[in-house]
């Protein structure tokens, strides 16, 4: 067995034995919450210790392919993907403490749970089998169905896991029938030969390849909650705990991104321009529809679900530029989501460290005068808003721009134009909540608890990153997402 395979194998591995050993420990009960949250931050810190290791090399390696048939490999672009996947369970984990331990509700087995769902995270970005895809979208999803409406009794979480399941249920057929499709087209369902085959065959034999992409592009339109596809989307983030919901809203979208940019820009590069127009009527409905419903929404946790359909939007427009540009494009993609991440997580695990109640409804009208009674809070929800926002000075400006820059280049410039323009109407919902805290004089929110513990500390440091990005600080960032999209193709 080969030790280099056995290396990169073992941030897998980690994860996956922890979340076995919490849903043993679970059963037994024999830990209270904190313990196993340790438990879960202690596997994917060493994961993370792996991953990071190699971080910033060049490689492409096929893991044991005597054992799991060439279907996985480990690239520095899986690389990338994982370590930003972990880091996300990390401060998923530390950012959800305070949340965990005041609902009490919450045992061992909602921790194996989430570390299932980072796991089949993983494998999704290190797939080079369709099928394998699929099993790794479906470990993923189911943990997240579960996770939703953990807390049984709860009306609102079970509502929001039926209308999440039923919409990945449909994602899951679609993809099935993508992969059957793709197969009786190509007599190949693996990465690499699908290449082969698309590139060598005359484009009238290609049909059932070319119906099968499409599903699999619905499937992929589905899980990341684009128009059409984003009914129920707001209710399922609404409804679901806010930590999880963070968790949705970023993480998710980053495992299903990188697969699909492996597939599109490798395996569907030649044949990916017929989606175009398509895309392009996707990303304007996306934006709009994501737009109106941000401005209407009262409730802060509806408002950011609604958001994140606009945040969709940006990111397909980067992905739409992959035609013209595929490094620029792939590589803002990947920047994109990190600064969307840091701002999401902050922004969600700022409401989840004020809530103490599930029953409450966090509005507007409740952070009327916030800044004077918690300034500290206040100061790292603006620059979240701001981040959001795509304002100057922090991490989502950076990305907004990188995003922006490159539809230009690759000749989509009405796209970026009513990109910006969304980015206007932003500036209105954000800066709402941010007028809100700071220019009304009361506070209903007095009950907020003091700082303690490790999520203030974490909420603190996700804002200081934030404009640390915004000033330049985190060039690296976009340099290791250059290196990535490079080891796509030394296979």
């Amino acid at each position: 067995m080969s030790y280099v395979a056995m290396l990169h194998l073992m941030p897998l591995l980690i994860v996956l034995v922890g979340g076995a050993v919490l849903m043993l420990l679970g059963a037994k009960d024999l830990l209270n919450i904190r313990q196993y949250s340790y438990i879960a931050l202690g596997c994917l810190g060493l994961a993370s210790v792996f991953q990071l290791a190699l971080l910033g090399q060049l490689y492409a390696v096929e893991l044991l392919p005597n054992v799991f048939g060439g279907m996985l490999i480990a690239d520095s672009y899986s690389g990338y993907f994982n370590a930003i996947l972990l880091i996300a369970g990390v401060l998923i984990v530390l950012i959800g403490q305070h949340y965990f331990i005041i609902h009490r509700y919450y045992k061992g087995e909602f921790f194996a749970l989430f570390l299932f769902s980072v796991f089949g995270m993983m494998v999704l970005t290190q797939a080079r089998e369709l099928m394998v895809a699929f099993i790794a979208l479906e470990i993923a999803s189911i943990s997240v169905y579960v996770m939703i409406g953990y807390h049984k009794s709860h009306e609102k979480r079970t509502e929001a896991a039926y209308k999440y399941l039923v919409l990945g249920s449909l994602a899951g057929a679609l993809f099935l029938l993508g992969v059957a499709c793709i197969y009786a087209g190509a007599q190949t369902t693996r990465l690499g030969e699908l290449l082969h085959v698309i590139t060598t065959r005359p484009l009238e034999d290609l049909m059932l390849v070319r119906i099968g992409g499409t599903l699999i592009l619905i499937t992929f339109l589905f899980k990341i909650a684009a128009f059409p596809f984003q009914g129920w989307a707001i209710d399922v983030y609404d409804g679901a705990p806010l930590p999880v919901t963070g968790f949705m809203a970023a993480a998710f979208k980053i495992a299903v991104f990188g697969f699909m940019l492996r597939l599109m820009l490798v395996e569907f590069e030649s044949i990916k321009a017929m989606w175009n127009m398509l895309l392009v009527g996707v990303i304007v409905c996306t934006l709009v529809y994501g737009s109106l419903m941000a401005i209407i929404q009262q409730s802060i946790k509806r408002l950011l679900a609604a958001s994140s359909i606009v945040h969709t939007g940006y990111l397909l427009i980067a992905f739409l530029s992959t035609d013209a540009l595929p490094q620029h494009a792939a590589s803002s993609i990947i920047f994109y989501q990190v600064a969307y991440f840091l701002s999401a997580v902050g922004a969600f695990g700022l409401l989840s460290y004020i809530l103490s109640d599930d029953k409450l409804r966090i509005s507007y009208e409740d952070f009327k005068g916030f800044a004077l009674l918690h300034p500290y809070m206040a100061a790292a929800m603006s620059v979240f808003m701001l981040s959001l926002a795509g304002i100057p000075s922090t991490i989502g400006f950076i990305g907004k721009f990188y995003i922006f820059t490159g539809a230009i280049q690759a000749g989509y410039t009405p796209l970026a134009v009513f990109a910006m323009l969304a980015t206007f109407v932003s500036v209105y919902y954000y800066f709402k909540l941010i007028a809100m805290m700071y220019f009304y004089p009361s506070a209903t929110l007095t009950t907020v608890p003091v700082f303690r513990g490790i999520t203030p500390k974490i909420i603190g440091t996700l804002a200081f990153v934030i404009v640390l990005g915004g000033i330049g600080g985190v060039d690296v960032i976009m340099d290791l997402a250059t290196i990535a999209h490079k080891s796509l193709f030394l296979h």
